[in-house]
């Protein structure tokens, strides 16, 4: 029988070659790697892709611990770990791309994929179109003769649209595509993007996976068709992560579901209450049903995590300060994941080309942490009343 999800978080990526007999892997430094005799160097060139120490920039066995890991969690081929998620996006793109193609990007993706796509991909001649992430089935539609790879962010960013990603993969695939989706909402745990059809699962390891904000790091797992491709693009664009970042990732890799289960509680607890606020327009959670796409997170997904979005009724953004400024509990800032409640207010119309966002108020994404529901619900209603004098 094999191990549940929640016992394999423990066990995963522990292997004795890696730890040397101890709990956690060590954080080993390397660069160079000397060799005591010619032959042993010789030797160690035929392994060097082989998680066989021979230079530093091919891994370490605190970076082969966290890969093993990572890929056994989502059923993976192998994986590769990067300095950042976007590191993580842009090798997974460029490892299956080439002068030519033509590259299909859901229009809710994280805003510097878009830019990625649609700003620097054209300058190595690669052709970029986004398109409705609900579409389904009927993306066969938009394929041209030379479309090569469908990106996908499940759920959306921003608005949390939950694409058919079995759906999406089964049209590309008649087509010989490669299929990407970046899977950082939900997390190995919560949705296994390779099994529902994805080439490259994707995941910002700085998020959830990290879970203190304090690591920049990425990650690539791959299926048995893209493996080899992207190991190469890896070590061509000479992408390596340090081993302190790769160290906190495994430690928090071990309390992830326990804190994903408080994550989702909290966040669903919040969500389900703004939903009665008299400020509050929208939830936009993939876990409720009046969000694009629940009934495929549904079916999908085992769980859901701390982030989510509101509209509000009516308001302008430039009087955001009114809501932000003053909070007690949730802090201002980019990224999300960690045990920190986190406020940001986004123009989503400004990143989007293929869907038309029509909103009565500015849409304001929340990061629910670990904190109590009583005393983070306080602060947004506060936070709400003071912008509902700003009308």
């Amino acid at each position: 029988m094999a191990d549940k999800k929640s016992t394999r978080l423990v066990k995963a990526g522990r292997r004795k070659k890696w730890t040397g007999g101890v709990v956690n892997p060590p954080v080993y430094h390397a660069s160079t790697v000397l060799f005591d005799t010619y032959k042993e160097m010789r030797d160690g060139v035929k392994k060097a892709f082989s998680e066989e120490l021979f230079y530093g920039r091919l891994g370490t066995p605190t970076l082969w611990a966290l890969e093993e890991a990572l890929a056994e969690l989502e059923g993976a081929r192998g994986a590769k770990i990067y300095p950042s998620g976007m590191a993580a996006i842009t090798t997974s793109l460029l490892s299956v791309l080439k002068a030519g193609d033509h590259l299909l990007i859901a229009d809710t993706v994280y805003e510097p994929t878009r830019k990625f796509a649609g700003q620097f991909l054209p300058r190595l001649g690669i052709e970029a179109d986004f398109f409705d992430p609900m579409i389904g089935a009927a993306i066969a539609k938009l394929f041209k003769d030379n479309t090569r790879v469908v990106f996908l962010e499940t759920p959306g960013s921003l608005t949390f649209e939950v694409p058919d990603l079995p759906a999406i993969a089964k049209a590309a695939h008649a087509r010989d595509m490669y299929v990407l989706v970046d899977n950082t909402w939900a997390t190995p745990l919560y949705h296994n993007a390779l099994e529902k059809g994805a080439d490259i699962s994707i995941h910002a390891v700085t998020k959830y996976i990290v879970g203190h904000a304090d690591a920049m790091i990425g990650a690539a797992l791959a299926n048995a068709r893209t493996h080899g491709l992207l190991k190469y693009a890896t070590f061509q664009l000479g992408q390596l992560t340090g081993p302190d970042d790769a160290y906190l990732a495994l430690r928090g890799l071990r309390t992830l579901e326990v804190r994903l289960k408080q994550h989702q509680q909290n966040a669903l607890e919040i969500a389900r209450w703004l939903e009665g606020h008299a400020m509050v327009e929208r939830v936009l959670h993939p876990a409720l049903p009046p969000c694009p796409g629940h009934q495929v997170w549904k079916r999908d997904f085992t769980g859901a995590t701390g982030l989510f979005s509101i509209v509000l009724k009516a308001g302008e953004m430039k009087n955001m300060g009114a809501f932000c400024d003053q909070m007690a509990h949730f802090g201002m800032g980019f990224s999300w994941g960690g045990f920190e409640s986190l406020v940001l207010p986004q123009e989503v119309a400004l990143v989007r080309s293929a869907t038309c966002w029509d909103a009565t108020g500015p849409l304001i994404r929340l990061h629910i942490g670990l904190e109590d529901v009583d005393d983070l619900k306080e602060d947004l209603d506060a936070a709400l009343k003071r912008f509902e004098k700003t009308l």
